[in-house]
């Protein structure tokens, strides 16, 4: 419990920080902020609106980072579109609530510290240091720009700002703390006897199994299945089909090698200033300048009078980034300088620099051939994509057109295959997909005869389907089920008799008797003992103090197997000695972060019970 502890009392700030990424995803959906000319809206929060592209993106984030969790495993269609939709609207409109609440406090985050977190964050970085194409790789697969993908770590920010300040301000009393690690660190002193379930000392007649049969019949059909016709469209088969011309393949070539970027390795002393003291910090940084020009090293000035806190403890080194990162003005600067080069004095939105051109990294730019394969497959993409869809259209149609499956496969090349017998739950291959499962029993489908609609399996694949047999349910032998009755009323039977003697040596024990059976002593058992059933060990927790050593507490408790168990609790102990420092403080720790988490949890609803909402 102690080490459980320790390891969920870390500091909020390196969990966002490594964290983030994943956490952008799974919580933002906010591209249409940045394309407001739409005037259709999902909700409207104290106001403040969210369109329809904002919850469809959010939508499409949330079945992406199920796709990304599940890989192999994931089958979209068995997301009710419903669901996501109500969690990702709930989602938007709690981000909502918890950004305007971070506002009304006054919480910020500075481009400096912006630029910095970018600049720190493990997932941009290439060989330990900030890679600018990296990072416009990464933003761009997951669909945003620069300045949209900044807007939204800035929001992310403030909101575990507001998140650390409520939940950091938990706290808990020395009493608490003792009374918890009292009952943490309790142990118990208890035995038991159990009663076994024997399933081989009952017997089940003939009768007995066939008049549970007749009684139940309905439990033992066979299943409603059906055998399914398909046709299958692949996006891979039309890459044979379609061509890409050297021409078109230099002049992709030529795209890709202009946008590799010059990185630069910049290292800067800066002075803040928030405008009213300008002149001030302008008189230091020229201070500042007159000490590098004097022989001064540039590192030990930046330890000393920076107050960047993200670079200044490392001499201030920026690391490697590219164009587009920095201020305007600060980037200019930078690209004018030559390697070993220190500025002149440059103001930018947050103060006054310094800047020292470290190193200067250009890019490999890899040959024709090494890219051709994939240039090859991005250009022909382009056309198969087309086709696809074409395809896939023609399919629709022509399936929706045709008594059977057989003239939409002549006419787009394919074959008609068949499944094996599925029920509702499913089956293997294209039957385990829950949008064809629920297209094969559809009325359309399996009563009116009907080829199904287009059915996407994965962005690549598509199949239309159709029912050739519909095999109704039918009650099976009794021969057939006569095992598993017999089996099933062995089991309730021996289950019944085992309840039937351990009630009875519980009343025995009460009344103060003996029994002959053996008790399996555990001593000292902690909460979480080692070898001990779960609801045994939950049982014997819940169970009161004995009210003296001769006098235990008994009780039971039924196992899924249906063995009986007597537990006798004879002692409760509480620890003596004192908490070690350590201990203490990893339980303030752990009791503070809850009770902060309860905090916050209880201000996000006072937000949600505060404010006006409306949803379309």
């Amino acid at each position: 419990m102690l080490q459980n502890i320790r390891d969920n009392s870390q500091g909020w700030i390196a969990k966002t920080i490594i964290g983030i990424i994943v956490v952008l995803l799974a919580l933002t959906g906010f591209d249409a902020i940045f394309n407001a000319s739409s005037s259709r809206n999902a909700a409207e929060v104290n106001g403040e609106e969210i369109s329809l592209d904002e919850l469809n993106q959010a939508m499409n984030m949330q079945r992406r980072q199920l796709a990304q969790q599940l890989g192999g495993n994931f089958d979209p269609s068995m997301l009710d579109d419903k669901l996501v939709r109500e969690s990702s609207l709930r989602a938007l409109i709690d981000r909502a609530l918890l950004l305007q609440g971070a506002r009304a406090a006054d919480f910020a985050f500075s481009e400096a510290a912006l630029d910095q977190l970018i600049l720190q964050t493990p997932e941009f970085a290439v060989d330990g240091a900030f890679n600018a194409a990296r990072f416009d790789q990464v933003i761009q697969q997951m669909g945003y720009t620069r300045l949209q993908f900044r807007e939204l770590l800035r929001q992310e920010m403030l909101i575990g700002q507001l998140r650390a300040g409520i939940s950091g301000s938990g706290f808990v009393t020395d009493e608490q703390i003792e009374a918890f690690a009292r009952l943490e660190q309790q142990t118990r002193d208890f035995a038991t006897v159990t009663v076994p379930a024997e399933t081989a000392a009952v017997d089940v007649s003939d009768d007995e199994a066939r008049e549970y049969y007749e009684k139940n019949t309905d439990r033992f059909r066979s299943p409603e299945q059906v055998i399914v016709e398909y046709v299958e469209l692949k996006k891979e088969s039309f890459f044979d089909q379609v061509e890409a011309s050297e021409e078109e393949l230099q002049d992709l070539y030529q795209q890709r090698i202009a946008a590799l970027a010059e990185q630069r390795r910049a290292a800067h002393i800066l002075i803040e200033t928030d405008g009213s003291d300008d002149a001030a910090a302008k008189e230091k940084i020229d201070e500042v300048a007159k000490r590098l020009a004097s022989g001064e090293d540039f590192s030990a000035l930046a330890k000393e009078l920076s107050q960047d806190p993200g670079s200044a403890n490392e001499g201030g080194d920026l690391g490697f980034a590219g164009p587009g990162v920095y201020d305007p003005a600060f980037e200019e600067a930078l690209y004018a300088l030559d390697e070993g080069q220190v500025s002149a004095p440059v103001r930018s939105d947050f103060g006054w620099h310094l800047i020292k051109l470290l190193d200067v990294q250009s890019p490999e730019i890899p040959t024709m051939e090494s890219l051709k394969p994939e240039l090859v497959r991005e250009l022909k993409a382009q056309q198969v994509e087309q086709r696809f869809v074409e395809a896939s259209k023609q399919l629709e149609d022509t399936a929706f057109e045709s008594s059977d499956l057989l003239q939409p496969a002549q006419e787009l090349g394919l074959s008609v295959q068949t499944t094996e017998a599925f029920g509702r739950e499913g089956g293997a291959g294209v039957a385990s997909n829950r949008q064809v499962i629920q297209a094969a029993f559809s009325d359309e489908v399996l009563v009116d005869g009907a080829n199904s609609s287009v059915i996407e399996l994965d962005p690549d694949t598509v199949v239309a389907v159709r029912v050739k047999e519909h095999l109704q349910p039918e009650v099976l032998p009794f021969d057939t089920v006569k095992g598993d009755i017999v089996a099933q009323l062995k089991g309730s039977k021996a289950a019944e008799q085992a309840l039937e003697a351990g009630t009875q040596l519980i009343a025995t024990l009460r009344d103060g008797g003996q029994i002959e059976q053996q008790w399996q002593p555990i001593e000292a058992a902690s909460r979480n003992q080692e070898g001990v059933e779960p609801a045994v060990l939950q049982q014997v927790f819940r169970m009161p103090k004995p009210e003296t050593s001769d006098k235990p507490s008994y009780g039971s408790v039924r196992l899924a197997d249906g063995d009986f168990v007597v537990v006798r609790l004879s002692g409760v102990s509480e620890p003596k000695a004192d908490l070690s420092a350590e201990d203490k403080q990893n339980y303030r720790r752990f009791l503070a972060s809850r009770s902060g988490q309860q905090d916050f949890a209880a201000y996000r609803q006072m937000l949600h019970e505060n404010a006006e909402i409306e949803t379309f």
